[in-house]
């Protein structure tokens, strides 16, 4: 049984904010000038319920992190994807490759983005081979680029690649609004972790909602 769908995904981040309201004090206000929107790894080889690196959460996420990215893209702000990919295990897999039951593969379907949130031709997608999309990729340049100053994280799996990405992100100065009901991962412990120790070190955790409302504003 999924730790959450879509169908009660509410219900559960209700709770889950409920849960990490001790920890979660330190609100803002994006700055919808500066801001910018990350897609982390939702890609075939994470959404596929036959891969071995199924995250159940991310089918459950998916109508959210639709919302988002249709928010950011009305108000033309940067909406940046990554996909973590490997082009062979001995060149660029390392620990990883022990670590994990199976890769993703670059240039194979599994590496894709998800068809229903597949990028914009002008839309950047940073490929990356461990679990922070700034470990030695070129997302840095992109947002410096951009004069982005606020962060928003959604995608998968919000105790690796999301988590890892956070923090980085917040060693760098940035402003990072994590969203609570528009990141998964495998099960419900760990999401609960990851969003209590990000909202007590690293971040605003928030619903979906709360960015959709400040994107509305004039």
């Amino acid at each position: 049984m999924p730790y959450v769908t879509s169908k009660n995904l509410d219900e559960k981040s209700k709770t889950w904010g409920k849960i990490i309201a001790p920890y979660n004090t330190h609100k803002m206000i994006l700055d919808i000038p500066h801001s910018a929107l990350l897609v982390i790894d939702m890609q075939n080889f994470f959404l596929d319920p036959k891969s071995p690196t199924f995250t159940e959460g991310g089918l459950a996420i998916l109508p959210n992190v639709k919302k988002v990215i249709s928010a950011f893209r009305k108000r033309k702000r940067p909406v940046i994807y990554t996909a973590h990919i490997h082009k062979n295990m001995e060149i660029d897999g390392g620990i990883l490759g022990w670590w994990w039951e199976g890769m993703c593969m670059e240039g194979t379907k599994e590496a894709e983005i998800f068809k229903e949130i597949y990028p914009f031709p002008q839309e950047k997608i940073v490929k990356k081979h461990r679990y922070s999309a700034f470990y030695n990729t070129d997302l840095e340049i992109v947002l410096r680029c951009l004069r982005i100053k606020d962060l928003v994280i959604s995608g998968i799996m919000t105790n690796l690649c999301c988590e890892s990405t956070t923090r980085d992100a917040y060693f760098r100065d940035y402003k990072v609004f994590f969203l609570l009901d528009g990141t998964g991962t495998v099960n419900e412990d760990l999401h609960l972790s990851s969003l209590k120790n990000l909202a007590f070190g690293f971040a605003c955790v928030c619903p979906v909602k709360m960015i959709l409302e400040m994107l509305s504003r004039e």
